[in-house]
């Protein structure tokens, strides 16, 4: 392999909904480097962090049944047990749930946690407020799906953040669809929640970093109930 493929082969690649903000940015460096060189330079960097901003990189999926993937790459913000969002129809009873905070810096492309068939989707709109806040699940805009498995039904929304303005969504009710494929992707900054049907142990911690598609949050079939973690 020569040295330019080899760097190709570096390089993700880029999401198609992420080409009019490149464009747009790569644009109005020209226009900045023409008033003023140095100006002009700061928009290249600009450009460059959106270019990675919309990076879609190949994920490796494990696909054994009963697996939970993360659905964002992020920080695991919150492990707890709380009561669904109405909409997604989940019950009145608390369910874990699992947060992921995507900063601007992490990969925005949403991926699905688990196979199954999407039995809803609910878009409600709301405020902005900063994601990591946990009042952000009741008050943001959030996009729901409800999918269902052999194993029972998970949510996941998709939350708007303090600089998220747009949230993206890839696919419809009654779609069939994989662990670890594409569903969606939030613009600028953002959280998703998974929420896991009840009883479900999760494998995570806080702190801990998520990898969409590839980090298992959880697995049906565990048996390990005296699982522990350590932050070092």
């Amino acid at each position: 392999m020569s040295i330019a493929n080899s760097i190709r082969a570096q390089i993700p690649p880029v999401h198609p909904e992420g080409y009019p903000f490149i464009g747009g940015f790569a644009l109005a460096s020209l226009i900045l480097f023409w008033i003023w060189s140095p100006l002009g330079w700061i928009g290249t960097v600009l450009t460059v962090w959106c270019a990675l901003f919309f990076r879609d990189p190949v994920r490796v999926t494990p696909v054994r049944e009963g697996l939970v993937v993360a659905p964002a790459d992020g920080r695991i913000s919150k492990v707890t047990q709380v009561l669904p969002p109405a909409e997604l129809g989940l019950g009145d009873r608390p369910l874990p749930r699992i947060s992921i905070f995507m900063s601007v810096f992490n990969c925005h492309v949403n991926r699905s946690p688990v196979a199954g068939r999407i039995d809803r989707i609910a878009y409600r709109p709301g405020a902005f407020i900063n994601a990591e806040l946990d009042k952000a699940s009741e008050d943001n805009e959030r996009n729901s799906l409800v999918i269902s498995t052999p194993n029972g039904r998970i949510g996941v929304i998709q939350i708007a953040g303090l600089v998220a303005r747009r949230i993206v969504s890839f696919v419809r009710e009654g779609q069939t669809i994989g662990a670890g494929e594409r569903f969606g992707l939030i613009r600028f900054g953002s959280r998703l929640d998974v929420y896991l049907p009840e009883g479900t142990k999760a494998l995570v911690a806080e702190g801990q970093t998520a990898v969409a598609g590839e980090t298992i949050l959880a697995d049906f079939r565990a048996g390990d109930n005296g699982r522990t973690f350590r932050a070092d």
